[in-house]
C-alpha cells in the first residue's frame, strides 16, 4: 500500500512540475520566488544569475531536482511509517525478504548447483565447485545442525580451499560420512582435516581415494587422530601412498578399533610397508573388508597377511588381486586363510597363481563355506593345472559369481567346472570370456544353465562361440530358462556366421529382463551386417529393459544406420547404441 501511495503522489509531483526553459528558471529567481522548505540557500544576484552562465543554470536545475525528491522522499518516509503502523504483518515480510534466513541462504544455494536440499545428507558430488561456492558453503554449515553426510567428490575446486570448510565443522558434530574423492587436496587440506578430527567426534567414514597429492603426506593427517575415534570406513585408494605412509597408517590401526572397512587398492609404492601394516591388523579384530588390489604385494606380504588373518574372524571380502610378485608365495601363505568362516568374497585375478599355488588353493578354497563371490580370471595355471580346484567348487553352495575368464581352460577343466556348477543353485553370475575351449563345447553347460534359475550375467566373450553355441542358448529359453538374465556378452566372437546370427535374433524376444547386450566383434576385423539386422530391431521392441546395445564394428548400410538412428524416436526409447 505504502509503495503505490509514493508512486502515486511521486507521478503527481511529476505532473505538477511544468517544464520550461533553463531561462524561465532563472527570471523566477530573480523575480524573488520562494525557495522549497528546508535550509535556506543563500541567493545570488539576478546579474551574477544571468551573467553565471549555463553551467550555473545547470547547477541550479540539478539543486531544484534534489531539493523536489528530498521531499518527496521525506513524505514517501513517513506516510509508510503511518501505514506500517497499523500493520505488523508486512513489515516483517519486507525484514525477511531483504535478509532471507540461513535455510532459505541453503536452499538458494542448493538450486543453484541443481541439487535437491536435504538438511542430513549434503550431495554436491560432481558439481564443479569453485573455491568461492566452498567458502559459501561454510557459511551455510551453522544453519545445518541435523549434517551427517558431506560428499564433495570429483570437484577439483575444492583443493587449496578445505580449510574454510573445516574450521566451520563444528557447527555440525553429528557428521558421520565425509568423502571427498578426486578433489586434488593439497597438503594445507590434509593439515586442516587433521585438525578438524577432534570437532567431529561422531565422524565414521572418511574417503580421500583419487587425491594423488596425498602421497608423502598422510602422516599430517593420521598423527591427529585420537584413541577411541570411531571411524569404521578408510578408503585411500590411488592416493599415491609412499611406504611412509604405510608405516604412518600402521601406527594408527591402535587408535580406531572400530574400522570395518580398510581400502588402499591401487597404491603401488605401500607393498614397501605392507609387513608393518599387516602386523597391526590385529588391533581391528572387526574388520569386515580389507582392499589391496594392485598394493605391490609380494610373497613375504602375503606371508605377513596370512599371519593377521587369525585375528580378522570377522573378515566378509579380501581382494589382493593384480599383485603378480605374489604368485608361487600361496603355498607357505594359507594357514589362516581356510580359518575365515565368515568370508564372502575372495578375489585373486592376476596373481600369476604357479601350479604349487594351485594345489594349496584347492585344499583351501573349498574349506571357505560362506564364500559367494569367487574371481580367479588370468591366472593361466588355473586352466591347465591337473589339481581338481574348479571340481571342488561344488563345496561352496552360496557361490552366486564365479569369474574364471582368460583363465586357459581346457575341456577337461571346462567340464569339472561345468559339473561342479550343477551343485550351485544360488549362481548368478558367470565370467567365461577369453576360454576358447567354450566355443563348440557350450553344451557342456545345458544341465548347469537349466538349473541355474538365478542367472542374471552370462558373459562369453572371446570364446571362439560358433552358430551351433547360440541355436543352444535359444533353445534354452524356449523351455523358459534364462528367464531372469540381464546381461549378456557374445562380443569378438567372430566365427558366427549370419545364418547363426539370425536365429538368435528371432529367439531374442523372451529375454525381458535384458538390459545390456553385447555382440561387437574384434578391433581387427568388420564385417557387413547381415540380414538379420531386421530380425534385431524387431526383437528390440519387444525387450523394454534394455538399455545398452553393443555393435562395434559392423558395417551398416544407409538405410540400417537411418532405421538405427531413428528406433529410439520411432518406439519413444532411450537404447544407447555403441557402433
Amino acid at each position: 500500500m505504502a509503495n503505490r501511495n509514493a508512486q502515486s503522489r511521486q507521478e503527481k509531483c511529476e505532473e505538477d512540475v511544468p517544464k520550461s526553459s533553463p531561462f524561465d528558471f532563472v527570471i523566477k529567481q530573480f523575480k524573488g520566488k520562494k525557495s522549497s522548505p528546508g535550509k535556506r540557500k543563500e541567493q545570488p544576484s539576478a546579474a551574477r544569475k544571468v551573467f553565471g552562465g549555463l553551467d550555473f543554470v545547470k547547477s541550479e536545475v540539478k539543486d531544484r531536482r534534489e531539493t523536489e525528491e528530498t521531499e518527496i522522499n521525506r513524505a514517501d518516509d513517513q506516510n509508510e511509517k503511518e501505514d506500517l503502523s497499523t500493520e505488523d504483518g508486512p513489515s516483517h515480510l519486507i525484514s525477511e525478504a531483504e535478509s532471507p534466513s540461513g535455510k532459505q541462504r541453503f536452499n538458494q544455494f542448493m538450486q543453484k548447483l541443481g541439487k535437491k536440499p536435504n538438511s542430513k545428507n549434503l550431495d554436491l558430488n560432481n558439481c564443479a565447485l569453485s573455491a568461492t561456492d566452498v567458502t559459501e558453503l561454510a557459511s551455510l554449515l551453522p544453519f545445518l545442525p541435523e549434517l551427517e553426510e558431506i560428499s564433495l567428490s570429483w570437484n577439483g575446486g575444492v583443493g587449496g580451499s578445505l580449510k574454510a570448510l573445516t574450521v566451520q565443522l563444528h557447527h555440525v558434530n553429528l557428521l558421520k560420512v565425509l568423502r571427498l574423492n578426486n578433489c586434488r587436496l593439497t597438503a594445507e587440506d590434509v593439515t586442516s582435516l587433521g585438525e578438524a578430527f577432534e570437532i567431529v567426534p561422531q565422524l565414521e567414514e572418511l574417503d580421500l581415494s583419487w587425491n594423488s597429492n596425498i602421497g608423502g603426506k598422510l602422516s599430517l593427517l593420521t598423527k591427529k587422530l585420537q584413541k577411541g575415534c570411531k571411524i569404521k570406513f578408510l578408503k585411500i585408494t590411488d592416493c599415491n601412498l609412499t611406504a611412509k605412509d604405510g608405516e604412518s597408517l600402521a601406527q594408527i590401526l591402535n587408535v580406531i578399533p572400530n574400522l570395518e572397512v580398510l581400502d588402499l587398492s591401487v597404491n603401488k609404492h605401500i607393498g614397501c610397508s605392507m609387513k608393518i601394516i599387516v602386523q597391526d591388523l590385529k588391533n581391528v579384530p572387526g574388520l569386515k573388508e580389507l582392499n589391496l588390489h594392485m598394493c605391490g604385494l609380494k610373497q613375504d606380504s602375503l606371508r605377513g597377511l596370512d599371519t593377521a588373518l587369525q585375528h580378522l574372524a570377522e573378515l566378509r571380502k579380501l581382494d589382493v588381486s593384480c599383485n603378480r610378485e605374489i604368485g608361487g608365495g600361496f603355498k607357505d601363505s594359507t594357514a589362516h586363510l581356510a580359518s575365515l568362516k565368515n568370508l564372502e568374497v575372495l578375489d585373486l585375478h592376476q596373481c600369476c597363481v604357479t601350479e604349487e599355488d594351485m594345489t594349496v588353493l584347492s585344499q583351501v578354497i573349498p574349506l571357505l563355506s560362506s564364500l559367494q563371490e569367487l574371481n580367479l580370471s588370468s591366472n593361466k595355471n588355473i586352466g591347465v593345472s591337473s589339481e581338481p580346484l574348479l571340481g571342488r567348487l561344488r563345496f561352496l553352495p552360496k557361490l552366486k559369481s564365479v569369474a574364471i575368464s582368460n583363465c586357459c581352460l581346457r575341456e577337461e577343466s571346462f567340464s569339472s567346472l561345468a559339473e561342479a556348477a550343477l551343485h550351485l543353485p544360488e549362481l548368478e553370475i558367470l565370467d567365461l570370456s577369453w576360454n576358447k575351449c567354450v566355443g563348440g563345447n557350450l553344451k557342456l553347460l545345458l544341465e548347469v544353465l537349466k538349473l541355474a534359475t538365478e542367472i542374471q550375467v552370462l558373459r562369453l566373450s572371446s570364446c571362439n562361440l560358433v552358430a551351433e553355441d547360440l541355436a543352444l542358448l535359444m533353445l534354452l529359453t524356449q523351455d523358459g530358462h534364462l528367464a531372469r538374465l540381464q546381461k549378456l556378452d557374445l562380443s569378438y566372437n567372430d566365427n558366427i556366421c549370419d545364418e547363426g546370427w539370425a536365429v538368435f535374433c528371432k529367439g531374442l524376444a523372451v529375454f525381458k529382463e535384458l538390459s545390456e547386450l553385447d555382440v561387437s566383434l574384434r578391433p581387427s576385423s568388420c564385417r557387413d551386417c547381415g540380414m538379420w539386422f531386421s530380425e534385431l530391431l524387431a526383437a528390440l521392441t519387444k525387450l523394454p529393459a534394455l538399455a545398452e546395445l553393443g555393435m562395434q564394428r559392423w558395417v551398416l548400410s544407409e538405410s540400417q544406420r537411418k532405421q538405427l538412428e531413428s528406433f529410439n524416436q520411432d518406439n519413444k526409447r532411450s537404447i544407447r547404441f555403441d557402433c
